[in-house]
């Protein structure tokens, strides 16, 4: 009989090798005839070496690297972009407001379909066409051309953003997935800092189109690394598992499923909850406040780049380049708050680890901690920012421990959030991901305006006031959040250890799941593969 091994086993981005697989006499279907994975399998992302895992990490932040940084790369240019089109630079300001904008279809149209062909081949799509079209802005011949372009590459790369945490919940356990994420997060933060600061140089010395030809070259890179990320998404390796067995025709495996396939799994239905559910939890209390406070977070972020070089160019008088290099401030900031987060998550680990069981308010300790820095150090830079006789160093230093408070309350309401909602949790993220976009979106269009209007420590002064109030909810929620939580439709309210949840599930499943011995023999059950007789 001809060996199928090789056959059968996975052609492409392969995390391990077909000489690896197991030979075992029968293959491994749960008690409901399904193919799943057993325990060890090789082909469970999970069991997988911690080298490809942080390896396929890396490279699905450097997909996040290139999103964050495309967002505001221009916005270092918009002196240029006014020039050549005759434009305010408000209407400059345009270029990241479209390309928000598109952000907002990551988590309503590329999630969902992921979970129908799998992540990779979104990430090899989508990344491709973000690349596609960064070439129509590059070579834009008109402000209408340019826009265009930048609403459909932030529609495109919205897909990383959306899908990269999914990819590290594919990878990594419950309590591993802490340090995972806060480099995940610390991304997300560090990517738009950079982005001003090679754009201001490009100011200098070329124009605003090589800010697209450095992403064009930054994206050909990450590129040849995303070509080796691995299908990560379980449910689908055990579809084309399935896949493959039926392809061969073993006699008695004919008709054999996954589990997923056994639903519904047409486009249809998960757009149906992808497109309705997020936008009814929405307006549940938890979902609510959390959505407005991370979208006063994100508009700020996003009205750095533009408060920056009112403090550090029209005030003091720096050129485009050097006015930028304070960003550098908030990216140390992000890392500092990843530490704190990655201390944080062994703190939780140790905790878990001792029995303890934890609700989901007790994921609000970095929101605390951030809540309560963000209106400090955002006085803080207002006052020594508005001042020019004050060392440029201090407003800097604010702007360190601002980005640090920011990064804190991000990652703390994400957890709070996953924690709360449990299977619920992609719709909430994903309408809270629309929410902060789109605010998000709204920031170099007014920001300007208001500045010139209140001065920078007026206009940092209503910041810091509006974060003083939102400062209350973290404790509020930490206090109430379980009373809160009983009323709310969408969030468990049985105070068990939330980070178990994939645990239990996956000992439920242990324990339900047995090997089916009445089946035909030589079925590798690893990797769903037949082994050929005398082969």
């Amino acid at each position: 009989m001809v060996h199928l091994g090789r056959i059968l086993s996975r052609a492409t981005a392969k995390p391990y090798r077909t000489s690896h697989l197991e030979s075992d006499e029968s293959l491994y279907l749960n008690e409901n005839g399904h193919v799943d994975f057993k325990d060890g399998d090789i082909e469970n992302p999970h069991n997988w070496s911690a080298a490809r895992r942080w390896y396929v990490t890396i490279c699905s932040v450097l997909l996040v690297v290139n999103a964050t940084f495309a967002s505001s790369s221009i916005s270092g240019c918009f002196g240029s972009v006014s020039e050549e089109f005759g434009l305010s630079e408000e209407a400059a300001g345009l270029t990241i407001t479209l390309f928000l904008l598109g952000y907002c279809a990551g988590p309503l149209i590329f999630a969902p379909l992921s979970e129908f062909y799998g992540r990779r081949w979104i990430f090899y799509s989508t990344f491709l066409l973000y690349l596609a079209f960064n070439f129509l802005c590059a070579f834009a011949p008109n402000f209408g051309s340019l826009l265009v372009g930048r609403f459909l590459t932030g529609t495109f790369v919205s897909a990383p953003l959306s899908n990269g945490p999914g990819v590290l919940a594919d990878l990594w356990g419950p309590v591993e997935r802490g340090n995972a994420m806060a480099v995940f997060s610390c991304m997300v933060w560090v990517g738009p800092a950079l982005g001003p600061i090679v754009g201001g140089f490009l100011q200098l010395t070329k124009d605003w189109r090589w800010s697209f030809y450095v992403l064009l070259w930054l994206g050909g890179v990450t590129a040849l690394f995303m070509f080796t990320i691995p299908e990560t998404f379980g449910p689908m390796i055990l579809v084309s598992r399935a896949r493959r067995i039926r392809k061969a025709k073993i006699p008695g495996y004919e008709n054999v499923k996954a589990p997923v396939e056994e639903g519904d799994r047409s486009l249809v239905g998960i757009y149906k909850v992808a497109l309705t559910r997020p936008w009814i939890i929405l307006f549940d209390t938890i979902s609510f406040l959390c959505a407005v406070y991370m979208s006063v977070v994100y508009t700020l972020l996003y009205m750095l780049f533009s408060i920056y070089p009112i403090v550090f160019q029209q005030t003091r008088g720096w050129n485009a380049g050097v006015g930028e290099l304070p960003l550098i401030g908030t990216t140390i900031g992000a890392c500092i708050g990843a530490i704190i987060v990655i201390f944080d998550s062994k703190h939780k680990s140790k905790k878990i680890a001792a029995g303890t069981q934890l609700k989901p308010e007790d994921r609000l300790t970095l929101a605390i901690i951030g809540g309560v820095g963000f209106p400090i150090t955002m006085f803080w830079f207002a006052w020594t920012a508005e001042y020019s006789w004050i060392h440029w160093a201090v407003p800097t230093v604010a702007g360190v421990f601002l980005a640090t408070s920011l990064m804190l309350i991000f990652v703390g309401y994400l957890n709070y959030l996953v924690d709360s909602y449990l299977m619920y949790a992609a719709s909430a993220i994903a309408v809270n991901t629309v929410c902060r976009s789109a605010c998000g979106a709204a920031a170099p269009l007014f920001t300007n305006y208001m500045f010139e209007a209140l001065g920078i420590g007026g206009g940092g002064s209503l910041i810091g006031g509006i974060a003083t109030l939102l400062a209350l909810i973290p404790f509020a929620f930490y206090k109430y959040g379980e009373r809160i939580r009983i009323r709310s439709k969408f969030a468990p309210t049985k105070p068990t250890n939330p980070d178990d949840e994939e645990a239990q599930r996956k000992q439920n499943e242990e324990k339900t799941a047995a090997p089916r011995t009445d089946l035909p023999p030589r079925v590798s059950s690893s990797s769903s593969t037949v082994i050929g007789e005398g082969g």
